[in-house]
């Protein structure tokens, strides 16, 4: 086992060496001592156990091929998810982490230097201040807010601190978006109108699979089974003496403990606004990418409960319409009861991007079509007898391809796609910004929180950006 003790004490002897050399070259000792890497390893802990964070030790285990980095400690208020957060870290690492059950406790250890947030929604900003206020370095997922008051101390408190934060949005890492950025900025397809998303899955997303048996309620459905009986009816895992409930609410009003809410806290709208949380957050932050905007004029948004009448109170299906300053429209929809051909689509004047596929699919394609010259298709075609795989041959219709990067395809990388773990770490060791800065995630909690606020208030939503501040009405 490792001496945690022993390896603070030798770190500080290390770190109060190497200040005092900083010093004298006039190099700030506090930066000084986080420029890590060549002689030191960078040491994570991984705040919140759930399913997400196996994901992060993972990504973790992937860099340290390339990087020295390693999770010595894992916190989580639930001891069955630390207990299995703390075994996969021992396997990937080969050491034994130790764990805590409250962030403050991990957050006193002074050799760890960064921590990754893997918690409920609305438990990231807070606890993304808990972590740079202990001067630790931070990789946080989205969304990175969902409350608009929480978004901004959030922000404002790590713009003021020297720390590292790093938020979850990984595209802004993966080289197909890049490009796609790069494609739209050179003008190729003209003055952009509009940017629709659509990413649909059949399935009752976020509801929980269990554990022992991998089952699930859509399954249940399939075989005609008593579906509602044995989601509401059977003993969870989760006991209330094995956590801290009070702890979980982190500020929101008090309820008496339910593990479906604790477990899919993503369905309840205290605690997550669902899709617009989980997939809009990404969608938005790709705009943003492509657009180089910083926020959006007015979000309206609709749906409902259509398909997974199963106690959820988000919705299954919903659609937000988008302005942004620059003048062009941004349409996202998501449905939970069909699956068909997921895509994002970017038109200009003078032609369109398409890309194939969900989330991060990776596979785009860039053509003339919808162009100027395509006016009016009833007049100036094409004309379609069948449905075509691709445009007609003068659209001159190319894949996207991207050198020295994988091929693309309409999955795209995983959730685990180790490049954006990477930045963060050289970006921790050289002291400079990452590529998913505080400032992105709170641009896209903006649009996330507006589309929720529309949905709930059947009204549209308008962006004060000299306020900072959401109304219900023009400015």
């Amino acid at each position: 086992m490792v001496d945690q003790e022993k390896v603070g004490i030798d770190r500080r002897t290390f770190v109060k060496q190497a200040g005092a050399a900083a010093v004298a070259v006039g190099v700030e000792a506090r930066s000084y001592a986080r420029i890590l890497g060549a002689n030191d390893r960078i040491r994570l802990g991984q705040l919140g156990c759930g399913a997400r964070s196996e994901g992060h030790v993972h990504m973790a285990q992937l860099a340290s091929r390339q990087f020295p980095v390693e999770t010595v400690a894992v916190c989580d208020i639930w001891s069955l998810a630390r207990d299995r957060r703390a075994a996969q870290a021992k396997k990937a690492f080969n050491l034994n982490p130790q764990s805590y059950k409250y962030s403050e406790d991990m957050l006193a250890r002074k050799d760890i230097d960064g921590v990754m947030i893997a918690t409920g929604d609305f438990q990231h900003a807070k606890l993304c201040i808990q972590v740079v206020q202990a001067d630790k370095d931070c990789y946080v997922e989205k969304p990175f807010a969902n409350v608009l008051a929480e978004a901004k101390e959030a922000r404002n408190i790590v713009k003021a601190s020297r720390q590292v934060v790093q938020m979850g949005t990984q595209h802004r890492s993966q080289p197909y978006f890049l490009k796609v950025r790069d494609i739209v900025r050179s003008g190729r397809i003209g003055n952009v109108v509009h940017i629709e998303q659509e990413w649909n899955v059949n399935e009752e997303r976020w509801r929980f699979v269990d554990v022992d048996t991998g089952i699930s309620p859509r399954m249940l459905m399939d075989e005609n089974m008593e579906w509602k009986k044995w989601l509401y009816d059977r003993k969870s895992q989760l006991r209330e003496e094995d956590t801290d409930w009070k702890r979980w609410l982190l500020g929101k009003p008090y309820r008496p403990f339910d593990p479906h809410v604790y477990l899919e806290f993503r369905l309840y709208k205290d605690y997550s606004s669902g899709i617009f949380d989980q997939w809009l957050s990404h969608g938005s932050d790709m705009v943003h990418l492509w657009m180089d905007e910083v926020y959006p004029e007015s979000v309206v948004a609709n749906g409902g409960i259509f398909t997974w009448k199963d106690g959820r109170e988000n919705p299954d299906t919903c659609v937000t319409a988008i302005t942004y300053p620059k003048g062009f429209l941004y349409t996202y929809k998501t449905i939970f009861g069909n699956s068909y051909r997921s895509f994002s689509r970017i038109q200009g004047r003078d032609g369109t991007i398409v890309n194939y596929g969900g989330e991060g699919a990776s596979l785009f394609t860039i053509s003339s079509e919808g162009g100027r010259k395509e006016y009016d298709p009833s007049d100036t075609g094409p004309v379609y007898y069948r449905a075509p795989l691709v445009g007609p041959s003068s659209d001159r219709e190319e894949m996207v391809h991207v050198p020295g990067a994988p091929p693309p395809n309409s999955l795209g990388p995983g959730d685990d796609d180790v490049g954006h773990m990477l930045n963060w770490l050289h970006a921790m060791r050289d002291r400079k910004e990452p590529n998913a800065t505080v400032d992105h995630g709170f641009s896209h909690s903006i649009v996330c929180i507006m589309a929720t606020q529309s949905y709930w208030s059947g009204k549209k939503m308008y962006w004060d950006p000299k306020n900072e501040d959401i109304l219900d009405h023009p400015i």
